[in-house]
């Protein structure tokens, strides 16, 4: 990509929301310091800050994703960072339309600070390895869903406790 000035749009993502449910998620403030801190110690300006808290990277319909592709759409921003390629999403198809599609049509520059991933850094191996990673984080999603099914069954099988709080009988 051609030097630019680039307006930066934040993006930070979370499957599940924090044990306490106040407020955002500690997780969601960390990736916003360390993107913030990038921009930064890089010069990029920051145009908007987008934050799905409670939303699974399987679903690209999260409020704040959507949002942020309309601002690309509009022109307000034209560089997207994440803290790492899972945040941005773990279905590898629809994380690779966006990153091998969607972000080179609008002109959109690409950073996964965590994966050393630089849209602009054309002979990053990381931009070349992407890909898998986008599989690996796939697959990490549904491993995780058999693991959970299969301890909820060994669990149902031994006749113990499934629900997340006792019932109360009088």
């Amino acid at each position: 990509m051609e030097q630019q000035n680039y307006r930066v749009g934040i993006y930070c993502r979370i499957s599940r929301e924090d044990d306490d449910n106040v407020g955002e998620s500690g997780s969601i403030t960390i990736q916003r310091d360390i993107i913030q801190r990038y921009c930064e110690e890089n010069g990029l300006a920051i145009g908007c800050i987008y934050q799905d808290d409670g939303y699974s990277g399987l679903n690209f319909e999260r409020p704040d994703f959507q949002r942020m592709i309309d601002d690309i759409g509009k022109g307000k921003i034209n560089c997207v960072i994440t803290k790492d390629l899972s945040r941005l999403g773990r279905d590898y198809i629809m994380t690779g339309y966006y990153t091998e599609v969607f972000f080179p049509e609008n002109k959109v520059r690409y950073i996964a600070i965590g994966d050393g991933y630089d849209t602009a850094d054309k002979n990053s191996s990381s931009v070349d390895f992407a890909p898998f990673k986008f599989i690996m984080n796939d697959m990490y999603v549904k491993d995780l869903s058999k693991k959970q099914r299969a301890s909820r069954n060994a669990k149902y099988l031994k006749g113990q406790f499934l629900a997340a709080y006792a019932v109360f009988v009088k």
